[in-house]
C-alpha cells in the first residue's frame, strides 16, 4: 500500500509530462521561419500574380467549401458533414471584418503550410493543411493575391456544428502531435526524379488534397499512408473513393496516362464515367488543370505501385437465384444503353464491364447511381453530358441489391454479392 501510495503520484506526473510534451508538439512553430514572401517581387507583373492564383484556387477546388451554393463566391456557408459533426466553410474574401481581409501573406502562409490562424489558433483539418502543407511559398502567395482581388463580402462565418469532445479546439494539440507535421515541397526527397513527374506529385499531395478522399482515415479522421491512395469510404457522405494506385481492378492498373487526363479534364474515360463527388471535383475543379499538369498528375498515379485497396469487402459469392433476378431487372432497365455484353455503347453510356466503379471493394458507389442516377459533370470538353435516371423509386433494396450483384459478377467481374441492408444504407445516406 505504501509503494502504492508513492507510485500514483510519480505515475500521474509522467502522464502530466506526457500530455505537456504532446500539447507542446502540437501548438509549437514550424522550426523553420516561413520563406520571404514573394508577392513583394512579383509587384511588377501583378497581373500574372493574380492570374497564376485564380488558376491555383480552380485546381485546389477552394470554392467547393468556401461558396454556398447561390451564395457570394468564397463568402463561406458550405456545409462540410463529417462523422464528428458539421463544419462549416467560412469567409475567406477580402473583408476585413469576417473575412481574410486583415491577414497578411505570412497569416495565409501559417494557415495553409501550419494549420494556425492569426493569433495561433489551431484550425480543424477539415481545411486540408494537412496536404496544403506541401505548398510552396510562391503558391501560397499567389492564391493570396487572387483571394485578395476578390470583391469582399460583410459575412460572419458560421459556427461549425460539433459534438463534444470535438468542438473543444484546444484538443486540437494533441491531435496534431499525433499526425500533423508540417511539411516542405514534397519534390526535395525525389530530386533525381523527372521534372514532368515531381510536378504530378506536387499537384497530388499538395493543392489536389486528394488523400482527403482516397485514402482510409482511422477513428480520429486522420488519414492512413496518405501517399498510397489506397481508397476508403468518404466521411459523411457515403460514397467510396476507389485506389488510384496500379491494381488492375480496383485501381488504375488498366489505364493509360491519357485515360485519366481524359477523365480529369472531360469526367469521362473508356473505362468509366466521373460521378458523386468526383463528378463536382472533375466540374469546379480538375476540368481546369492545363493539359501538362493534367498529365503530370497522371503520370504521377500511374507510377504508384499496386498495394492492395484498403478496403477488404470480402462479400460473398451471389447464388444462381440472385443472379437470375438480377440478370431478368439488368434486361428490363438496363440493357438498352449498357448492351447484353456489359460494354456499353460509346461515351454517353459507358461500360459496365471492367468499370472500377462496379468492380470496386465497396458496392457504395454503385447502388447509389442505381438508386439516384448517374450524372457526368458538364464540362468545357463535354458541355451536354448524358445522364443515367435514378431507379431508387423503382426498385426496392432486394431488386438493387439483386440487380448490382448481377453487374458486380458479370462478364469478368468478379467483385462479390450486394446485400439488401447495403442497399438501404446507401438510401439512407444518399436521403433517397
Amino acid at each position: 500500500m505504501i509503494l502504492l501510495k508513492r507510485l500514483l503520484p510519480m505515475a500521474a506526473l509522467a502522464c502530466a509530462a506526457v500530455l505537456a510534451g504532446l500539447y507542446w508538439m502540437g501548438t509549437r512553430e514550424d522550426a523553420f521561419p516561413p520563406p520571404a514572401s514573394a508577392a513583394a517581387g512579383a509587384q511588377a507583373d501583378a497581373g500574372t500574380l493574380l492570374e497564376r492564383g485564380r488558376y491555383l484556387a480552380r485546381i485546389g477546388n477552394c470554392a467547393a467549401c468556401h461558396t454556398a451554393p447561390g451564395g457570394r463566391p468564397y463568402a463561406g456557408g458550405t456545409s462540410i458533414p463529417t462523422p464528428f459533426g458539421t463544419f462549416h466553410g467560412p469567409n475567406i474574401t477580402p473583408d476585413p471584418a469576417t473575412g481574410i481581409g486583415a491577414w497578411t501573406a505570412d497569416d495565409f502562409w501559417r494557415a495553409v503550410h501550419d494549420g494556425k490562424a492569426p493569433g495561433g489558433r489551431l484550425l480543424y483539418p477539415a481545411f486540408p493543411y494537412t496536404e496544403y502543407t506541401h505548398l510552396s511559398r510562391a503558391d501560397s502567395d499567389a492564391l493570396f493575391a487572387f483571394l485578395k482581388s476578390v470583391p469582399p463580402v460583410r459575412q460572419a462565418s458560421r459556427p461549425h456544428d460539433l459534438e463534444f469532445p470535438y468542438d473543444q479546439r484546444a484538443l486540437m494539440a494533441f491531435w496534431r502531435a499525433l499526425y500533423f507535421r508540417p511539411g516542405g515541397q514534397p519534390d526535395r526527397a525525389d530530386a533525381g526524379r523527372p521534372a514532368q513527374w515531381l510536378r504530378g506529385r506536387y499537384l497530388v499531395q499538395g493543392l489536389g488534397h486528394c488523400a482527403a478522399c482516397h485514402a482510409p482515415r482511422n477513428a480520429l479522421g486522420a488519414t492512413r499512408d496518405p501517399e498510397r491512395l489506397a481508397g476508403g469510404m468518404i466521411p459523411g457522405l457515403g460514397w467510396y473513393a476507389p485506389p488510384l494506385g496500379g491494381d488492375a481492378v480496383a485501381g488504375l492498373g488498366r489505364w493509360s496516362e491519357q485515360d485519366i487526363a481524359l477523365l480529369l479534364k472531360t469526367g469521362l474515360s473508356p473505362h468509366s464515367t466521373a460521378s458523386g463527388p468526383m463528378a463536382e471535383v472533375v466540374l469546379g475543379s480538375s476540368q481546369h488543370l492545363s493539359d501538362a499538369d493534367a498529365m503530370a498528375v497522371a503520370v504521377y498515379l500511374k507510377s504508384l505501385p499496386a498495394t492492395p485497396p484498403a478496403l477488404d469487402a470480402n462479400a460473398g459469392t451471389p447464388s444462381a437465384a440472385l443472379m437470375e433476378q438480377g440478370g431478368k431487372l439488368y434486361t428490363q432497365h438496363c440493357v438498352q444503353c449498357h448492351q447484353a455484353d456489359g460494354r456499353g455503347s460509346g461515351q454517353a453510356w459507358p461500360p459496365l464491364a471492367g468499370n472500377p466503379t462496379v468492380t470496386a471493394p465497396s458496392p457504395a458507389n454503385l447502388v447509389r447511381v442505381v438508386l439516384e442516377g448517374g450524372f457526368a459533370p458538364a464540362t468545357e470538353a463535354n458541355p451536354r453530358p448524358h445522364g443515367m435516371p435514378p431507379f431508387g423509386l423503382v426498385l426496392s433494396d432486394n431488386d438493387v441489391a439483386a440487380l448490382a450483384s448481377y453487374v458486380r459478377n458479370s462478364w469478368g467481374n468478379a467483385a462479390g454479392l450486394v446485400r439488401p441492408l447495403e442497399v438501404k444504407r446507401s438510401r439512407d445516406a444518399g436521403g433517397d
